[in-house]
């Protein structure tokens, strides 16, 4: 590839910002060939807050009390430190995909809540770019909890299972 500094490419490059922004994208990946021998490859990505999802999910699924003591007001702050990416057992998603929970449809997940995994053992599949990503256990022990669910969409890192 030829270094050639095309002035177009920075406003190409923002361009393609603005079209992350505007759309809520949050990856994009372009390659522009100049010729032969001369070729741009951009990725453009931001980073997403899943935080404030979580909470509007638990914040709306608890009930609201209509004559609680004043001392109950914390326990939404309490639910909130309960965030699954915090746990120290929490593996997360090394990439952007679609998860998978067995090898192919209808045969048996790699796991479930209680399995014993070893060091090594698939967790899960991580679709990415029609490439299936086996997600190994980085560490012995038992799943405490399972996160995502088969065919979700994940971001990278997002909480995946809970290994303890």
């Amino acid at each position: 590839m030829t270094k050639t500094n095309h002035d177009a490419d920075v406003a190409f490059i923002q361009a393609l910002a603005e079209l992350l922004r505007a759309n809520d994208l949050t990856e994009l990946q372009v390659k522009r060939d100049y010729g032969e021998d001369d070729s741009l490859n951009v990725r453009v990505s931001r980073k997403m807050e899943q935080q404030p999802v979580a909470q509007m999910f638990s914040a709306a699924s608890a009930p609201t009390p209509t004559n609680a003591p004043a001392a109950a007001a914390p326990a939404p702050a309490a639910a909130a430190s309960e965030d699954p990416a915090d746990h120290p057992g929490a593996v997360s998603s090394p990439m952007v995909g679609t998860v998978y929970m067995q090898a192919e449809p209808g045969a048996a997940p790699f796991i479930s809540v209680g399995t014993q995994v070893a060091e090594g053992d698939t967790l899960l599949i991580v679709e990415a770019m029609k490439t299936m990503n086996h997600i190994p256990a980085p560490r012995a022990g038992t799943i405490k909890r399972i996160i995502v669910e088969d065919g979700a969409a994940v971001e990278y890192g997002t909480p995946l299972v809970i290994l303890e």
